[in-house]
């Protein structure tokens, strides 16, 4: 799920101390294991957000009476052919815009937003494309585009202070600053599962209650008043953090570990040591620290689902199921994400593997039920 952020030190099974900020990064390049192209998910959920996403830059565009300058960052943006979709939905929207009402297109400047560890590489060698088909399909009516990279945690400051006109981020949100703290007794599990105990729950939910509010109020010093922000997260529609909308495909992944356990390929011990630094936050919970941290207000709050499988979506007619194919799908997006982690944890030979059987029980799994991902968008505006 698109990449995320922090300063943080994770407890690593062969006894050294990871630094996630410097390790997880989505897999760079443009090969086959690539998150350029594994993320078909990713793009599905974009593109469900774009009726909204553009409602919002319109109304601010106007809003603003049509300022000369129009600031943007994306948070988390990640790689690939998806990161300048939405800068591309935004231009868009504001051509569209400017086109009705008679007003000369804005300076636009859109910052890509990452950690350090991105690759913006693959993202910079697509801009001379970008701004060739910009002109080649707006022409004079689309201003001067300046896009730069901004890598660093979005849990801090990254830009100056009122500078930004709008924020999106996309599968990000749910990526935590940092493993949560006091969760050695997770055994078995790689995240919150049926077996965790009591204080694992409640450690995820503080550490996501602290991240997403210093998320609002470092974005509150940077977005100018009445300026929007919005975000994209994966999360759960009920108040049970066991709920298998956000757990189930971490118990698949964690019964693929202990099965090469089992076989001595890796040590349950390390397995132990291993949580991921993601939180799948319920509607409310995401709610109450909005109106406590206290610098925006809620304007929208949508929530959609998503196919597990990011190939099987409305627009794709001719989708057919494949139980190997579809499990393979399924397998590489999270390996596209979560490579780096993994790899660090517990050494770069077992990934392939690993992913095989991950693969395996995925499409096992759909053969039997279609499973989906719980997504909340929502929108603000700060006050």
């Amino acid at each position: 799920m698109d990449s995320y952020t922090h300063n943080s030190i994770l407890e690593h099974g062969h006894g050294h101390v990871l630094q996630v900020e410097k390790v997880f990064h989505m897999t760079p390049g443009v090969g086959e294991n690539s998150y350029s192209h594994n993320s078909a998910l990713q793009k599905t959920v974009i593109s469900k957000v774009r009726p909204v996403l553009e409602g919002i830059v319109k109304a601010l565009y106007s809003k603003e009476n049509f300022p000369r300058y129009f600031s943007v960052a994306d948070l988390g943006c990640s790689s690939g052919p998806n990161t300048l979709i939405v800068t591309y939905e935004m231009i868009d929207a504001i051509v569209g815009l400017c086109r009705e009402t008679g007003h000369s297109p804005p300076e636009l400047t859109v910052f890509l937003n990452d950690l350090p560890s991105n690759d913006f590489n693959t993202d910079f060698k697509l801009l001379p494309d970008f701004y060739a088909m910009l002109k080649k399909e707006k022409g004079n009516d689309v201003g001067p585009c300046f896009i730069a990279g901004m890598p660093g945690s979005f849990y801090g400051r990254l830009f100056p202070s009122k500078s930004l006109d709008f924020v999106h981020s996309s599968y990000s949100v749910h990526w935590l600053s940092k493993v949560p703290q006091g969760i050695k007794n997770n055994k078995g599990n790689i995240y919150m599962g049926k077996t965790s105990p009591h204080n694992v729950f409640e450690a995820y939910l503080e550490q996501f209650q602290s991240d997403f509010s210093l998320l609002l109020h470092s974005r509150a010093d940077e977005i100018k008043l009445g300026g929007q922000m919005i975000l994209t997260i994966i999360g759960r529609s009920i108040k049970d953090p066991t709920s298998r909308e956000c757990c189930l495909i971490w118990e698949l992944l964690a019964k693929c570990l202990l099965d090469m356990a089992a076989e001595g390929l890796i040590e349950e011990a390390d397995i132990d040591t291993f949580n991921l630094p993601h939180y799948t936050p319920f509607i409310e919970e995401v709610k109450t620290i909005v109106e406590k941290e206290g610098s925006f207000v809620i304007d929208q709050l949508e929530t959609f689902e998503v196919n597990w499988d990011g190939n099987d979506n409305e627009e794709n007619k001719n989708y057919v199921f494949n139980k190997f194919t579809c499990g393979q799908t399924v397998s590489r997006c999270f390996r596209a994400v979560l490579e780096s982690l993994l790899a660090d944890h517990f050494g770069e030979a077992i990934i392939n593997d690993l992913f095989e059987r991950f693969a395996e029980l995925i499409g096992e799994h759909l053969s039997m039920e279609k499973t989906k991902f719980f997504n909340i968008a929502i929108s603000m505006e700060r006050k």
